[in-house]
């Protein structure tokens, strides 16, 4: 169970942009963080973009930079009034990320940073067959989110975190390999690329 500290962060998007950026400090700063999932893709200004779970717009304010054509989906009509006016060059849908209210193959590449470790186990996946079904063939489906670290200097910074910002399921993703869940559905998925000691992964599945 997560203290107080939780709800402020997501009431004064101040605090929640602070604590992201101490965070991102391990991977070299907020921009590294939010586009590391996008090392190594073909991204073009007319490559379709969803930043899934985009809160205020965060991410989708860099994804901008890569593409003309991003589209920001999250369940908090708050935040989505938020990524309106932080990012007024994007589209934004209020919508659930596993009953998402978008068409068929009509992305090149779903992108989401630190979103999946709110999502109990069920509705991970559900996420996750979502993803696949706006997707194109070929599309990419980026990650950033939390991993076991392998350096134990890590362990200390990542634990206090957790307890005191997030829940259970933040802790039960540590324990999940999600490259495996999402071959299950069917992705071209290779293992995680681990960053900050291996705190944090990224992955990168192709339909």
């Amino acid at each position: 169970m997560a203290t107080f500290l939780r709800p402020l962060s997501y009431r004064y998007q101040w605090l929640y942009d602070s604590i992201a950026r101490t965070a991102a400090l391990t991977v070299g700063g907020e921009k590294r963080f939010r586009t590391l999932a996008l090392n190594d893709l073909t991204i073009t200004p007319d490559t379709r973009i969803l930043d899934l779970c985009c809160g205020s717009g965060q991410t989708t304010r860099f994804l901008t930079d890569y593409s003309s054509q991003v589209t920001g989906l999250d369940a908090s009509p708050i935040s989505i009034q938020r990524a309106k006016h932080n990012v007024p060059t994007a589209t934004f849908v209020e919508g659930w990320a596993e009953d998402m209210p978008l068409e068929d193959a009509s992305f090149d590449l779903v992108h989401t940073s630190a979103a999946m470790h709110e999502m109990e186990p069920d509705q991970r996946r559900d996420i996750f067959q979502e993803v696949w079904r706006v997707l194109v063939p070929g599309g990419i489906f980026a990650m950033i989110d939390f991993h076991q670290p392998q350096n134990p200097i890590y362990w200390p910074g990542l634990a206090t975190f957790l307890w005191l910002f997030e829940t259970h399921t933040a802790w039960e993703l540590l324990q999940t390999d999600v490259a495996a869940e999402l071959r299950a559905i069917g992705f071209d998925c290779p293992d995680p690329k681990l960053y900050a000691g291996g705190s944090l992964q990224v992955i990168q599945a192709k339909k």
